[in-house]
């Protein structure tokens, strides 16, 4: 029997309160208005932006249902819905693509001004929210909330990709490959034969170095204090890995002195702030790029010299790797099917979705780069 136009009573993870562990709730999901899709959820990844909205470090509404990286089919479709239907694979953007802001119209940009990251707000375009539970309004996540059996979400929100892909995969396509892969490609514009520094070798980190690799980078080198992830990173293309507690001088210097005089193109992929002026100071002081990839903590800041830049230095950052996402994220699913590229290396764990809590317990203890959980 069909579910179009009806609301749908399923199986979410909602954050009930900061710094608590997931409540599986049966929750309530109203069909979708006009312009906008509902989708039922195959597979969703951990990524550690979730766990910062959990921590407090990135600012949320409470209750909320998080995950923003992920891949379903298509359910229903509002009025208006005209680039997917009903049984499309499809993968939920967490920056969405508009297409007539002037953002979306410039060549180059891709944080389109109706994205919800930058506002904070719990609700889809419209202002409202499509969740209940307990007789009350749940609040979305960046517009999209894939950590909920169904989801509903803006058409600017959703891209359709090749009915042959593997969702439990290509999810991973929805933030944290491309992240890190057009952080290299896009936003650096790593060259070939350059050297490189990665802080940070979760999932996104890694994704940097695929792409580094893919740029024809002569030296990657990984950066992180946990060993356990250097076998990961080697595989994916790093050609040394260094700890920074093994040295008794800043890891700034220590990279300065290997590369005669820094590195061509440095990524931050932690978010702290710390290791974002550690990577700035170690790419070369007249012709290096440092890229901020890692989301920093909320309503910090942080203090520089101008004099670091003055020389020739260029310090950036993007989001979704530079992507502009409806139009990219396809493509990218297809260069992965012409097997441009692997996401094997990333994957480390599949759980599923009612062990939530368990994939959060282990990204936070170091002991995975990326949990998939299957719905």
């Amino acid at each position: 029997m069909s579910t179009a136009g009806k609301v749908i009573k399923c199986k979410a993870a909602v954050l009930w309160e900061t710094s608590k562990p997931f409540s599986i709730e049966e929750v309530e999901v109203a069909p979708p208005k006009a312009h906008e899709v509902r989708i039922k959820m195959v597979a969703a990844g951990i990524c550690r932006s979730d766990d910062h909205a959990v921590n407090g470090t990135m600012y949320v509404p409470f209750p909320v249902i998080l995950g923003h990286e992920a891949a379903g089919i298509v359910e229903s479709i509002g009025e208006g819905v005209t680039t997917v239907k009903p049984g499309d694979k499809v993968i939920p953007l967490f920056t969405p693509q508009c297409g007539k802001c002037r953002v979306c119209k410039h060549p180059e940009g891709n944080f389109c001004l109706k994205s919800k990251l930058s506002q904070n707000q719990g609700s889809l375009q419209d202002g409202t929210t499509r969740f209940t539970c307990r007789g009350k309004p749940v609040n979305h996540f960046l517009g999209i909330s894939t950590f909920s059996q169904y989801t509903v979400v803006d058409e600017m929100s959703v891209a359709k990709i090749d009915a042959a892909s593997p969702l439990e995969k290509v999810c991973l396509i929805g933030c944290g490959f491309t992240t890190g892969y057009g952080s290299a490609v896009n936003i650096a514009k790593v060259t070939r034969g350059s050297t490189c520094a990665v802080f940070g070798l979760g999932g996104v980190g890694l994704s940097v170095i695929i792409g580094c690799k893919a740029a024809g980078a002569s030296r990657i080198i990984a950066v992180d204090i946990n060993k356990d992830k250097f076998a990961k990173a080697k595989e994916a293309g790093a050609t040394e890995c260094i700890n920074p507690q093994d040295y008794k001088k800043p890891i700034q210097e220590v990279i300065a002195e290997m590369t005669d005089g820094g590195v061509d193109f440095s990524f931050e992929v932690i978010g702290r702030l710390d290791t974002m002026m550690a990577a700035l100071l170690c790419c070369h002081e007249a012709c290096g790029t440092s890229v901020v990839v890692g989301v920093p903590p909320y309503s910090q800041n942080l203090s520089m010299n101008p004099i670091l830049l003055l020389l020739g230095r260029t310090w950036k950052g993007g989001v979704f790797g530079g992507y502009k996402s409806k139009d990219s994220v396809p493509k990218l699913v297809a260069d992965f099917m012409a097997k441009k590229f692997s996401l094997d290396t990333l994957i480390t764990n599949v759980l599923p979705f009612e062990k939530i809590n368990e994939g959060f317990d282990l990204l936070r203890a170091g002991k995975s780069i990326r949990t998939i959980l299957t719905f």
